[in-house]
């Protein structure tokens, strides 16, 4: 086996193969170290926006030695680094690997992998490269005229001097919230470029004192209550998300007060003021960045970056500044992933190709048609809005090792192999758009990173973390077709195989239109 990335993803992964006692696999890294998002991300600030609690895995908690409810990127790098060790992952992982193709080989039943110093087969290939991996920097008239330093959040140049100098911000998503207030306390002036004004609530961090990292390291039970108390809470308000966004008025209002409360001056309360509902767009927690934006020397632009000429920035509504520094915050390419361009299938088309025409689609999030053997990990579909992603990659290493486990049923390594029916692919996309028809991304009258060129919402899951965890409890075999190496198409589906809904939909669909879920620790 081969696994496509060392962050929280690939990690998992690895960690999971070798308790089930998998002993034949690599993990491919590009980068020196395991951490994907949170090895990359350096930029002052940088911190989740989950607790630490619930951001963690539930095989490994950590809980004991979170020095903070929300952790900063050094704390969540060296935590991944740390279940590396005490699981023994490092045999198993190569650096400065890239993968520069995947390619899959039906006559031996096997991917081959080129990175960027070797090849590889792996019977089974997991895709774990990360949906935000890969920053955009926009196309900006004259960017190369600049005379100072220009690079993106996710890329943090730390030989560039800001102290003293002036600094241009361009976004307002996730990493500029986090950003603009380190860089105010620095900077001789910081200059924001916003295109859209985010909802910002109140950040609940603290510091977690000694004595309760005590008790949660001699009593892990507390620890695990704790947890199960975040997930509850974040399970129902999903609901808000998914279903009634109208739900969603309290959070609206807590923004609102927070932002009157924090900025006096009318003028720049409406610009700071969204005009579309909450939710819409990824919610950010901070409750530096309003104080920060109102500072003398910080200054606002109501508008994106459209033109630099030398030192001077020119926005989309005619205002010039001039600025010694630019910082992109624009964040990743989540609905057209590189490593898209870099897997070819059974059919000779790349993944990228695949998705050329309606967009991101899985099955279940995990598999795709026309690539067998290949497992993605926060796959299409697979994203949150306001819950900890690990407890979606939790449940689709479960799918992982019973897809394993199903394999073997059928016969020995290289002699068989899976590929997702297109009539099973298309079903589980069918339900998905019409439930997202209905949820606050898709009807709030935003545009974001969540939905693709098309309009199609190809990042999100429709709903609650235990739904999801139900649906890829097991490998269902009749949305699979078996290979061998002597076949060269899967064997032909019957239409009972292509109408019929699986266990785990059916009960998704029942949980949809039922009442409130019960709150219960994922496990």
């Amino acid at each position: 086996m081969a696994v496509v990335g060392a962050g929280f993803s690939g990690l998992g992964a690895a960690v999971r193969l070798g308790r089930a006692g998998v002993r034949d696999f690599v993990v491919l890294e590009r980068a020196p170290g395991v951490g994907g998002t949170w090895r990359d991300n350096t930029y002052p600030g940088c911190a989740c926006d989950v607790p630490s609690l619930l951001y963690s895995y539930s095989f490994a908690p950590h809980a004991g030695r979170w020095p903070r409810t929300f952790s900063g990127q050094r704390d969540i790098r060296a935590y991944l680094e740390a279940v590396a060790d005490a699981e023994g992952i490092g045999p198993h992982l190569r650096f400065g690997r890239e993968v520069l193709e995947m390619r899959w080989d039906s006559a031996r039943l096997h991917w081959e992998i080129t990175t960027s110093r070797e090849r590889w087969t792996a019977d089974v290939a997991v895709c774990a490269a990360g949906p935000l991996s890969e920053p955009v920097i926009p196309p900006i008239a004259g960017l190369d005229s600049f005379l100072g330093p220009v690079f993106h959040s996710a890329r943090w140049d730390h030989t560039a001097e800001l102290r003293g100098k002036r600094v241009a911000v361009i976004g307002t998503g996730a990493s500029a919230v986090q950003l603009v207030p380190a860089l105010a306390a620095t900077a001789a002036g910081v200059r924001l470029f916003q295109r859209t004004p985010p909802w910002v609530l109140p950040r609940p961090d603290r510091r977690v004192p000694a004595a309760e990292r005590l008790l949660y390291e001699r009593l892990p039970a507390t620890a695990a209550a704790r947890r199960a108390l975040l997930w509850g809470v974040r399970e129902l308000v999903t609901r808000a998300f998914t279903r009634l966004p109208n739900a969603l008025a309290g959070y609206e209002a807590l923004a609102r007060a927070h932002l009157r409360w924090a900025v006096r001056d009318p003028g720049l309360r409406s610009r700071l003021t969204p005009d579309y509902r909450i939710g819409c767009k990824r919610i950010l927690l901070s409750s530096a960045y309003y104080p920060a934006l109102v500072q003398p020397h910080v200054e606002t632009i109501a508008a994106s970056l459209a033109e630099v000429r030398g030192r001077r920035l020119i926005a989309g509504d005619g205002t010039r500044t001039e600025a010694d520094v630019i910082v992109f915050a624009t964040g990743f390419r989540a609905t057209e992933p590189p490593i898209a361009h870099r897997v070819t299938g059974s059919d000779g088309l790349t993944l990228a190709e695949t998705w050329r025409d309606g967009g991101m689609r899985a099955l279940r999030g995990t598999s795709v048609a026309g690539f067998p053997n290949l497992l993605m990990l926060l796959g299409p579909n697979t994203g949150l809005g306001n819950t900890s992603l690990v407890l979606m990659i939790e449940s689709q290493l479960d799918y992982l090792l019973d897809y394993l486990r199903l394999l073997e049923e059928y016969g020995a390594a290289g002699s068989v192999a899976l590929t997702p029916r297109p009539a099973a692919v298309r079903s589980w996309n069918a339900r998905l758009d019409a439930r997202l028809g209905r949820t606050v991304w898709n009807t709030g009258g935003c545009a974001s990173w969540y939905r693709d060129a098309e309009g199609r919402n190809t990042t999100l899951w429709p709903g609650s973390t235990r739904e999801f965890r139900r649906a890829v409890r097991r490998v269902d075999p009749g949305e699979y077709a078996r290979l061998t190496p002597a076949e060269a198409e899967p064997e032909p589906e019957t239409e009972t195989e292509a109408e019929t809904e699986t266990e785990a939909e059916a009960e998704t669909e029942a949980e949809a239109d039922g009442g409130p879920e019960p709150v219960a620790p994922p496990v």
